[in-house]
């Protein structure tokens, strides 16, 4: 860019940022993700360090969050609440060093905290003698809005630090026989809303027919900034403490914290509920901290967005002093953005291989979990209504860990008047024959059995690896078949010819052959595999398998009747009424007559005393941990299920062995702690050779 365009671009860059630092910490209705922000100020910022003369007292980059709101009373905070400054990735926070320690060396040996960050509301909490006096946001980091009485209904937040004799790690600075609070405190925190808790919230104003909650974040800055209390006492918020503001010692003996690491101590000894953090001596661990925090992302109960590392020595931390808004002596280490907004473009919708009509969002693709995402899911129709989603709308988009991207709902305030709402199709847009909408439930099916899009699902869900993983038939070959005629229903592939293949595009003799033999192995398959497969809606893995056991074979499993298949456990009458329809639907009937003259009709030995006489492993339940050398997980299963065992995923009382392998993991300790019998894959198979 020019001199000129880069004046102009920077203008623009503060005049977003000040829109949506207004939008995210005053109205609490951001219009884009914390992610997309960040880039913004990332930019701004590099302009900024090219032309410092261009620096300005209010520039975005040189203040935290937003001025004050008029509704409340103003907070003179009693030293600066800053915000971060940010790394992407391992090579930032290398380089966050490298500046500060050119700045002062003493940062090349230092200790460093690792922190989760949390995604809240960031509070400023005041106690004197002990007792909680004021509370406030943020604001623009150095006035906040008073919030006290809000603050008072989180029961997390201590209303009072009690004189006690000492129950918790103490420090130097704390006396180890009685913890007396300092005469004036001032911390600061974070309060937010768990992920349990934010979806039973959700689930009562949707049973309440009232409007749900687009995310924890904005739900609990919207709560703490009510002028009505006992609405923000509905809210189920909590708070983590994390920093010492201000200290002033109640007596000569005590003195403030020197670290960070003392402080999180100090604080809990107070009885402040602190975040977990990890002391560490050199850089490399705080990457590897990093890394084990990423992992553990998902399964975490509350949402955070990446890691804090500071300067453990507060001293030094002073003394690197400030840039901007930001410390020197601290920095955020962002995880790849979970949830970002991006332009709704289009709804698409999918044939499934039941029928069922899916919409999805067609989007302007956008980088969400370090993956570029062009579509997503919107779950079904009735999900656009309730949300409101409109075509052209800025919509959240949310993509964690390997969970398929799903759109939130609609940023409404980012509406321009030009969006207009989505209308579901009256005919399937693969086939054009009308669809029918069952009452009482929420999918819209296309009801037509030659339509090819369901021909194409069901063929490859019939050859995928839980059924009968038929090896190198993926779709691109599977709509070949179809487009070609060459398969218009599952049976037709016992039936290919080598002549037809090899006139397939891509097709040569050693790739035919291998395709062919991978069919022909698949008549191997078990009958529970063969039941999966054939896509009888409710019948999966586990109802496949117990269908086997006490059937034995399609002959008799085709022959029983509702009230039959009810009086098996885990078979409800949705589940059996589905069985029973499929087996006298013509086309299915036709199906199995074409594999059973293609010899593809497994059968299970069931003796005259039922299943629970015939097999080794009846009446017995496992569980399957860690790698066995001569299973895969799924092989372990059925080799249990086929021979009349049941399989769980957890630990219980109710478990009488535990199938280990190596790494075995936390499965192994539960089990050794409730008494289950642990064995390997030789006692397995001994304990079916011993039986059969």
């Amino acid at each position: 860019m020019t001199e000129s365009q880069l004046h102009e671009r920077i203008e623009v860059l503060r005049q977003e940022l000040r829109k949506h630092n207004y939008q995210y910490h005053v109205l609490d209705e951001p219009l884009i993700s914390d992610f997309e922000y960040d880039q913004l100020l990332l930019e701004l910022r590099s302009i900024e360090e090219q032309h410092p003369e261009w620096i300005t007292p209010d520039s975005p980059s040189q203040r935290a969050g937003a001025p004050p709101a008029e509704k409340f009373d103003k907070v003179r905070h009693p030293a600066s609440i800053l915000s971060l400054g940010n790394a992407f990735d391992a090579e930032g926070v290398y380089a966050w060093l490298e500046r500060i320690a050119k700045l002062d060396e003493r940062a090349l040996d230092a200790d460093f905290v690792v922190e989760p960050k949390l995604d809240g509301l960031s509070v400023v909490l005041h106690y004197r003698d002990g007792v909680f006096v004021q509370g406030a946001t943020r604001g623009d980091g150095e006035v906040g809005e008073d919030i006290t009485d809000n603050l008072r209904t989180i029961k997390a937040l201590p209303l009072r630090i009690p004189v006690t004799e000492a129950r918790r790690p103490t420090t130097d600075s704390v006396p180890s026989s009685v913890l007396r609070p300092p005469s004036y405190l001032a911390v600061r925190g974070e309060a937010f809303i768990r992920l349990p808790d934010f979806e039973e919230l959700n689930r009562k104003q949707e049973a309440a027919g009232e409007k749900t909650y687009v995310n924890p974040r904005n739900t609990a800055a919207g709560a703490l900034r009510q002028l009505d209390s006992s609405l923000t006492a509905k809210r189920p918020l909590t708070l983590l403490v994390y920093q010492i503001v201000a200290f002033e010692a109640s007596d000569a003996g005590m003195s403030q914290p020197s670290t960070q690491s003392e402080s999180i101590e100090f604080l809990s000894a107070m009885g402040f509920p602190v975040p977990e953090s990890t002391l560490c001596t050199h850089l490399d661990e705080v990457i590897d901290a990093h890394q084990k925090w990423e992992e553990r992302r998902d399964g975490l109960d509350y949402e955070i967005d990446g890691m804090v590392i500071k300067i453990n020595d507060h001293q030094l931390f002073d003394d690197l002093g400030v840039v901007g808004k930001d410390p020197r002596g601290a920095v955020a280490f962002k995880f790849p953005a979970q949830e970002v907004t991006t332009q709704l473009m289009d709804i698409g919708v999918n044939v499934g291989r039941t029928g069922v009509l899916t919409p999805y969002a067609m989007l302007e693709p956008v980088e969400v979990g370090g993956v570029v995402v062009r579509q997503a899911t919107l779950h079904n129709f009735d999900f656009i209504f309730e949300k409101d989603i409109r075509v052209g709308d800025r919509v959240r988009v949310k993509r964690a860990g390997d969970v398929i991207p799903y759109v939130i709902g609609p940023v409404e305030a980012a509406r321009t008047g030009e969006e207009w709402p989505y209308t579901p199709p009256e005919t399937c847009p693969d086939c054009d024959q009308p669809v029918e909408r069952i009452e009482g439930e929420v999918a819209w099916y296309c009801v037509n059995a030659a339509c090819p899009a369901q021909i194409v699902r069901n063929i490859e869900h019939f050859v995928s690896r839980g059924a009968m993983d038929i090896v190198g038939l993926g779709v691109r070959i599977v709509k070949q078949l179809v487009e070609q005629g060459l398969a218009n229903d599952v049976a037709d592939l016992y039936t290919l010819e080598r002549s037809s293949l090899l006139g397939l595009e891509g097709f040569a003799e050693k790739k035919a052959d291998n395709l062919l033999g991978a069919i022909a192995a698949s008549k191997d398959q078990p009958l529970s595999r063969l039941l999966t497969a054939l896509g009888v809606r409710g019948v999966g893995e586990v109802v496949a398998s117990d269908l086997a056991s006490h059937y034995g074979s399609l002959d008799a499993l085709a022959a029983a009747s509702v009230e039959d298949l009810e009086s098996l456990e885990g078979i409800g009458p949705n589940i059996a009424q589905a069985i029973v329809d499929w087996f006298q639907r013509p086309a299915n009937q036709g199906v199995l007559a074409k594999l059973r003259a293609a010899a593809v009709w497994p059968r299970m030995q069931v003796s005259v005393g039922g299943p629970e006489s015939a097999q080794p492993l009846a009446s017995l339940t496992f569980v399957v941990t860690g790698t066995l050398p001569g299973f895969t997980r799924p092989e372990t299963k059925e080799f249990i299920q086929t021979h009349g065992g049941k399989v769980t995923g957890s630990v219980s009382k109710n478990t009488d062995y535990l199938v280990a392998g190596e790494k075995a993991g936390s499965k192994l300790s539960k089990a050794q702690e409730l008494g289950v019998k642990v064995i390997g894959e030789a006692e397995l198979r001994e304990m079916v050779d011993t039986l059969n």
